[in-house]
């Protein structure tokens, strides 16, 4: 199998909304790492939507990181490849003005410049409507086996990793990343998670 000039490793999703942030912390383990080849590139996708199209454009083969919605255990990796792809991307949409990955892929598709090789790794998610939520253990467990899996599907590609980090340029501010956003969450006394008993009939 000739070895891709250029690869695209994508995480996207909300970090904002429990396991939506799956992808987003996926490739910020990666980055944190593992260093790689000229002509890899890792990034950051949020929910950017149609504004990813021009890292598409430019890369050959592309390997996403997501939650999906399979309907499954939660916590269970689910992979996709090549054409298969765009039917199972995104576990939601934050709002009606949202273009989903799928919309994304097709669009690329289109214009004649969707990668030739794909790879989705997709993990179940256990909630997402919880705003300022982290992932939920079993999701986040599962980071670094989805991370192996793309780094395997790498080395069939001929890419190795390098020693070192990534550039992370293409990444989240460093005041969202796992880390900080984990321990910059105020306590369950300090902030209503669950909405205020003085709203709600009967549980106040």
């Amino acid at each position: 199998m000739e070895t891709p000039r250029s690869v695209l490793i994508l995480g996207i999703g909300n970090v904002l909304w429990a396991d939506e942030g799956f992808g987003v912390r996926c490739v910020e383990r990666l980055a944190a790492t593992h260093a790689f080849p000229e002509g890899v590139r890792l990034l950051d996708g949020g929910t950017q939507g149609l504004y990813l199209l021009p890292f598409l454009e430019a890369a050959e083969a592309l390997i996403v990181f997501d939650a999906v919605d399979y309907g499954l255990v939660p916590g269970t990796l689910k992979i996709v490849e090549d054409d298969a792809v765009p039917a199972f991307m995104g576990a939601k949409k934050m709002s009606l003005h949202q273009t989903g990955f799928q919309d994304v892929i097709a669009t690329a598709e289109l214009m004649g410049y969707r990668p030739a090789r794909m790879m989705l790794i997709g993990c179940q998610p256990v909630e997402l409507e919880d705003y300022g939520g982290g992932l939920r253990a079993p999701v986040a467990a599962r980071i670094d086996e989805a991370i192996a899996i793309a780094l395997a599907r790498l080395a069939d590609w001929g890419i190795a990793p390098l020693a070192g980090r990534s550039d992370d340029r293409f990444l989240a501010d460093a005041a969202i990343r796992r880390e900080a956003y984990e321990a910059g969450r105020p306590s369950a006394a300090e902030a209503c998670r669950t909405g205020d008993d003085r709203f709600f009939p009967g549980r106040g």
